[in-house]
């Protein structure tokens, strides 16, 4: 049994660093539009048995990203999808090509300032921002990934918004989308 509901899109993507406010944007963005949610961070903690911290630790940031890149081409064959992307998972090229032709992408902007207040409070959880000067290697990271993430179609700030608001902006600009899509 299939049952039409009016939305934009089945399936769109969040990206942007870490700390824009991803995995809240996406499990409201997700209800609202009566999809499924899946935090690709949670996704590969689950299927490997490791946390993302202890992956960093044992075994290397390449083989994190290989693993990542693997759970970008399993959720990207799934169906009614809100996913929520690690902060560098669109820089891969081969991960952004595959994710822009499953479907719409959502880049989430903050400032850097934004970003550190959001994330000093659990930085056990941030293996790129171990170490020294954190605000800084914040700045420095977002500034190399700030190409890639341009590459997304749609763009929202969350930069001292409430998570409602971002979420409805999103839903506008995913219709704007589908027309342009023509759709």
């Amino acid at each position: 049994m299939r049952i039409e509901v009016p939305r934009p899109t089945t399936w769109v993507a969040l990206t942007g660093f870490m700390g824009v406010g991803k995995t809240r944007i996406g499990r409201e963005l997700a209800q609202e539009l009566m999809l499924h949610f899946i935090d690709l961070d949670r996704y590969i903690e689950r299927e490997t048995g490791l946390s993302i911290p202890d992956i960093f630790r044992y075994l290397g940031e390449a083989t994190f990203r290989r693993l990542e890149a693997e759970a970008v081409a399993e959720v990207a064959s799934k169906p009614y999808l809100v996913v929520a992307l690690g902060g560098g998972t669109f820089v891969n090229p081969e991960n952004r090509r595959i994710l822009l032709a499953r479907g719409p992408v959502v880049a989430l902007w903050a400032s850097p300032e934004t970003i550190y207040e959001r994330v000093r409070r659990r930085p056990g959880k941030r293996p790129l921002l171990a170490g020294e000067a954190p605000l800084e290697r914040i700045r420095k990271l977002l500034a190399e990934r700030e190409a890639a993430y341009r590459e997304a179609p749609i763009h929202a700030s969350t930069d001292q918004r409430a998570s409602r608001e971002v979420v409805q902006e999103i839903i506008e600009k995913l219709w704007r989308w589908r027309e342009a899509q023509g759709t």
